[in-house]
């Protein structure tokens, strides 16, 4: 007999999970199944773990530049086995920590490697074997991602890597290739340049850095990169990867030859989806990854209103765990019959954790044009803030609003602590602001957050500083 539940949700990441929470307070009886640990990719091996690392980066750079403000500091190098501790007392707390909050929910965790049977049932392999659990109102699939790799060469865990190996590396490259400039390129070429790396070099196949975001933080970033020694190659795809004595050799399709001690792989996730009877289901997959509708449906039934949902990674949106977060409540409220609101995802943050930090939501510049919208832009500067300044800040809050004086149409924040700043652009992206709206705001000074403000200010034409 298939132990049964109301749900069951297949994949214990930031979307199982949460959905599952949600699931459980609404009165739901349910069933998670997870191969590894609960949290999945953002708390072992993404979110929380690199974030670690690249605090103890900043902190190594303040110490770098100490001298500069008449501090006694300097940079002596990096302990990685006690960097790896910090890491893994972060990771181990915040585990702990939701294993109690599920169990106190009444959440059954099934470890195992679950395969589905059919649209509501699937079998677990587990320490004690087989077991058989059965969904009676909702299958959700969680399944999550994987680093993407190389076809032309593969992942060693030595000279090749991609992130998932760079969570337990025990030395500090002297030089290093970072493949791919989106979020993790990025935030993992300023982990090892604060760790003092001798050479960083990032190569993008698009033409920019951070190529997804306004064309105003790319070229900050970029500059801000080139300042700090990071080297960025964009608009070459790599051609050839070698291997030798210690050493990866990475040739571009532009001639560009590159060496050093150790090539990082950074180039998106994938959905897993593979080995895992999808086609018992009746889910569709595209490129991998299962489609759904506005409301995390597949189009799958079964029984008596029994619906088969997606969530997360496996399905083509953000790819975001605060994105995740929120399908995971959106699918859970709809099972237990609550009236929901479909995510609108372009007014979800993105944020990038590099230094200068980036924080977007709403439209970039470049979408504003190819979709033919006409827009008034206004940019505030750090350097004319007096709290950026003190910490040696660059770059600028960035504001579009529909001309005219109408709603503000993206908030593009590149600069210092721009990932919490955000918080703020994203309720005047979502409850469609009006710039004069936000002008009206008394921000604190002195505080990095007056640059929000100023930005606004200035597009209501009641510029301050700027």
């Amino acid at each position: 007999m298939a132990d049964s539940f109301d749900v069951v949700v297949l994949g214990g990441g930031t979307g199982g999970y949460s959905c599952a929470l949600r699931a459980a307070s609404l009165g739901l009886k349910v069933g998670l199944v997870e191969k590894a640990k609960v949290g999945g990719t953002c708390l072992h091996w993404g979110c929380i773990p690199t974030k670690a690392f690249l605090h103890a980066a900043e902190v190594a750079e303040s110490a770098k530049h100490g001298p500069d403000i008449g501090l006694d500091t300097s940079f002596g190098g990096v302990d990685m086995p006690k960097v790896l501790d910090y890491k893994n007392g972060i990771v181990e707390a915040n585990w702990k920590g939701l294993q109690a909050t599920m169990k106190a929910r009444g959440i059954e965790t099934i470890n195992g490697r679950g395969t589905l049977t059919g649209p509501n049932t699937l079998t677990v392999e587990t320490e004690d074997g087989q077991r058989d659990v059965e969904a009676t109102k909702a299958m959700v699939l969680a399944t999550g991602s994987t680093p993407k790799v190389l076809p032309i060469t593969e992942v060693d865990g030595e000279l090749i890597i991609t992130s998932d190996e760079a969570m337990y590396l025990e030395q500090v490259p002297k030089r290093v290739i970072v493949l791919g400039a989106s979020a993790v390129g990025v935030e993992f070429a300023t982990v090892y340049h604060g760790y003092g790396a001798e050479e960083v070099t990032i190569i993008e196949a698009l033409d920019a850095v951070v190529p997804r975001e306004d064309v105003d933080t790319q070229k900050v970033l970029a500059r801000e990169l080139k300042k700090r020694g990071i080297k960025a190659i964009t608009g070459e795809k790599v051609e050839d990867v070698k291997k030798g004595d210690g050493v990866v050799t990475v040739t571009t399709d532009k001639g560009t030859t590159v060496e050093a001690d150790l090539l990082m792989v950074a180039i998106g996730r994938g959905p897993v989806t593979a080995d895992m009877g999808m086609e018992t289901t009746g889910v569709t997959l595209d490129r991998d990854f299962i489609t759904v509708d506005e409301y995390c449906r597949t189009g799958v039934t079964f029984g008596d209103g029994g619906v088969v949902y997606a969530i997360g990674d496996v399905i083509p949106t953000l790819g975001l765990a605060h994105a995740s977060f929120m399908e995971g409540m959106l699918v859970a409220e709809q099972i237990a019959g609550e009236p929901v609101t479909p995510i609108d995802y372009r007014g979800v943050p993105k944020v990038y954790y590099c230094q200068p930090e980036i924080g977007a939501v709403g439209y970039t510049e470049q979408e504003l044009k190819e979709e033919g919208i006409e827009y008034e832009v206004a940019k505030f500067p750090f350097s004319h803030n007096a709290r950026a300044m003190m910490q040696g800040g660059a770059g600028h809050v960035k504001v579009l609003a529909a001309k005219g004086g109408g709603k503000v149409l993206g908030v593009h924040i590149v600069g210092l602590h721009a990932t919490d700043l955000i918080a703020e652009g994203q309720m005047i992206y979502n409850w469609e602001a009006l710039p004069m709206d936000v002008a009206q705001f008394i921000h604190a000074h002195p505080t990095l957050s007056e640059a929000v403000g100023e930005a606004h200010m200035a597009l209501a034409g009641k510029a301050l500083h700027g």
